[in-house]
């Protein structure tokens, strides 16, 4: 048979199939007992993905379709496999990880966010990364405390 008949895999295509693995950070993965929910529903997602996409009768297709939820399927289970689930904060006396902060800036705006894992952090739905410079200095604090420096000053106005 001549190969001018045979259907060969396109550079586009394998682009489309061979993705790079999302990346991991090299920060502990502290998550809290909501993270650590959403990380198994994020898994389950991916996993339903790929069972929808195997069911493509075009292999090009089939591994086109499945190239994104195989590569997000080893993300989470990766992610969930060195979940470390945090308590809740003991106390509100003191900013750590899951505690919710009010703090002002030096431009007047005020701001509240909760602490929590890298994966669930989401500023826009009030919630930041512990590695996030803002939460790091934050950490440890008490209300009336400054953090940052110069004129990124954060005053804390209120821990929960």
């Amino acid at each position: 048979m001549s190969v001018a008949f045979t259907k060969e895999e396109s550079a586009e295509t394998a682009s489309e199939t061979l993705l790079p693995d999302r990346p991991i950070s090299p920060h502990p993965n502290l998550v809290t007992a909501t993270g650590l929910k959403a990380l198994e529903r994020q898994l389950a997602e991916a996993r339903a993905a790929h069972e929808a996409a195997q069911a493509a009768e075009d292999v090009n297709e089939r591994r086109r379709l499945s190239a994104i939820p195989l590569r997000d399927m080893r993300y989470f289970s990766e992610r969930l496999r060195t979940a470390q689930v945090m308590p809740d904060p003991s106390s509100a006396e003191i900013v750590a990880f899951g505690s919710t902060v009010t703090f002002s800036r030096a431009d007047g705006r005020v701001q509240t966010f909760r602490i929590v894992g890298e994966d669930e952090a989401d500023p826009k739905a009030g919630t930041i990364s512990f590695a996030s410079p803002v939460a790091r200095s934050l950490m440890g604090k008490a209300v009336g405390d400054t953090a940052g420096a110069g004129s990124n000053d954060l005053e804390i106005v209120a821990i929960s």
